[in-house]
């Protein structure tokens, strides 16, 4: 037990270092980690370590998948769904039945089968390599949200076509039943998620301004998700991510500011261990996967991997570059439609409502508008070749694919050669196609918005913010909870606070001068909060106040530090 532990000390210091210098280095931490996890497994006395597969798709993809989700917005989500679901479903199953057919053809003592259930485990991409590498270089936001939303629904389609094709092992399975039982899945799945996700929320939001419980509520939403939609045999991966969602799309109004900054901090924290840990395992697990192979046998499985590996790239190359062709005929119409919608929602809003329709008007203008934006965002949003070429290259392999191909049952042939192969895969296009995708960015010149659209953007942003509290403030039914007015006093210092701060976030989003007035205030503002931190520790090393005088100063300069430097 002191070992296990003392290994886990020393994963979770391995991966703090590996993900503080692969930036520094210009390398994504999944690759590095799982080249250390390699190097570390041939050290002298390295003990051989072995995760039960269950226990990574059951304690650790969930939690893995709720910490992405919740970060994914679900405007753009549902914006890029058909894209999404044509990677994540359509291209898992060509990639499954692509590469199944070729371990099949070079290897057909071991069933189409087994050779299907092999190809659904190294089908799903994992976006966590391909995403870190794009916020870092600065992709557009639509290519990444897409590798996030492929990332987070390609595992379910990959576990389905597994079960199912294992299934098939021992008995016949037809297209029909296999077709309705992914449709099972998938409806189940998102019923399930769904109802989570929506009563845990509203739980949270009726305990107030007690982060920790709301937290600890969180840890377990995943799981609760999960395991009884596993247990229907449905998709545990799509409730998952039906329920982070939901809960990521209405955090912003019905928790309270730091239930949500503890949110955001506690999953990426666990997103970081999870993620990368699995990485350093795989890295780590190699040796032992290679001594389960018989020599006779390791050389031919390594050049199966390669061939699979390079099959898995074409087959994605091939599906992406028509895919590519259907969202620029997208832009194209959506540039076409952009200014007729203009002039509909004008119209339509110049006419006003109708008496007694005012909220029915009030729906459709939304709609309206909503479905402008939609078409704005295809417009101006299109993913041309180039991303496209990103979006090819983005096919490493990770959490699912090393818990998965060690699941398969012992009763299929050829099983150690088969997990190698997985291995083979994962490992492959993590370091090939990691490793090299920076420079493919780079190459290719692909960016995001421009800082000038990003500064623009934000000004008119913060414009409507503070119109809505000038609203607010000139509104004649405001009023206290008690039903007084608020004294006019307190309400002009409130009017004039709230164009000061308009004005200092016109400046700030205009003001490119270091030395500039509101540059240096805001120097000069952290170096006041660093004293007060540095007086604070001080007393705190004199003994005489009180812990929890301590603790509520302590959090008064962290709040200030935070709206200061943010």
């Amino acid at each position: 037990m002191q070992e296990l532990a003392l290994l886990a000390v020393a994963a979770v210091l391995i991966i703090v270092a590996v993900s503080y210098l692969a930036p520094k280095l210009g390398v994504a931490a999944p690759v590095l980690l799982v080249l250390v996890g390699m190097g570390c497994s041939q050290l002298p006395g390295a003990p051989r370590v072995f995760v039960e597969p269950e226990l990574i798709l059951v304690v650790v993809l969930p939690p893995i998948l709720y910490a992405a989700a919740v970060n994914v917005p679900v405007v753009d989500f549902r914006r890029n769904a058909k894209t999404i679901g044509a990677l994540s479903v359509l291209l898992v199953a060509v990639s499954a039945f692509g590469t199944g057919l070729l371990i099949w053809w070079l290897l057909p003592d071991i069933g189409f089968a087994a050779a299907l259930a092999l190809g659904a485990v190294i089908s799903p991409p994992d976006a966590v390599a391909a995403t870190s590498i794009g916020k870092r270089l600065g992709l557009p936001p639509r290519l990444v949200t897409i590798l996030e939303g492929e990332g987070l629904v390609n595992d379910a389609t990959a576990l389905v076509l597994m079960r199912t094709a294992i299934a098939a092992i021992a008995t016949t399975v037809s297209f029909g039943s296999a077709l309705g039982d992914f449709a099972f899945a998938v409806a189940v799945g998102i019923a399930i998620g769904a109802v989570v996700g929506v009563v845990s929320v509203w739980v949270r939001s009726k305990i107030q301004s007690q982060p920790v419980l709301t937290t600890a509520i969180s840890f377990v939403v995943p799981f609760l998700a999960f395991i009884p939609t596993e247990e229907l045999h449905a998709s545990g991966v799509i409730a998952v991510v039906t329920a982070g969602l939901i809960t990521g799309h209405q955090s912003a109004s019905r928790f309270a500011a730091h239930d949500r900054i503890s949110e955001r901090t506690n999953w990426r924290t666990i997103q970081l261990l999870l993620e990368n840990g699995v990485f350093l395992l795989m890295g780590f697990e190699l040796t032992s996967v290679v001594s389960d192979v018989a020599d006779e046998g390791l050389s031919r499985t390594l050049v199966l991997g390669l061939l699979v590996t390079a099959a898995l790239v074409v087959l994605r190359v091939v599906f992406v570059v028509p895919l590519i062709g259907l969202l620029r005929h997208q832009q194209k119409r959506a540039d076409q439609l952009s200014g007729r919608m203009e002039s509909w929602v004008g119209s339509f809003t110049a006419r006003g409502p109708r008496p007694g329709e005012e909220e029915r008007f009030d729906r459709a203008a939304r709609a309206l508008q909503r479905r402008q934006a939609d078409i704005n965002f295809y417009a101006s949003e299109g993913l041309g070749w180039r991303g496209g070429a990103v979006l090819a290259w983005s096919g490493m392999r990770g959490v699912v694919t090393l818990a998965a191909a060690q699941s398969l049952p012992t009763y299929v042939p050829h099983r150690a050669e088969l997990i190698l192969v997985a291995f083979t895969v994962a490992i492959l296009t993590l370091v090939v196609q990691g490793g090299s995708l920076p420079l493919v960015i780079k190459w290719l010149g692909v960016r995001g918005n421009d800082e000038e659209h990003e500064r623009r953007e934000y000004a008119r942003l913060a414009g409507e913010l503070m119109t809505a509290t000038q609203a607010l403030l000139e509104s004649p039914s405001l009023q206290r909870e008690n039903g007084k007015p608020f004294d006019d006093e307190i309400l002009e210092k409130a009017r004039k606070r709230s164009l000061v701060i308009s004005e200092v976030i016109d400046k700030m989003v205009n003001e490119r001068d270091p030395d500039s007035h509101l540059n240096q205030q805001r120097e000069l503002q952290r170096l006041m909060m660093e004293t007060q931190q540095s007086a604070l520790l001080d007393a705190r090393a004199g003994g005489t106040y009180g812990s929890h005088t301590l603790e509520r100063a302590q959090i008064f300069i962290d709040g200030a530090s935070t709206r200061f430097t943010a």
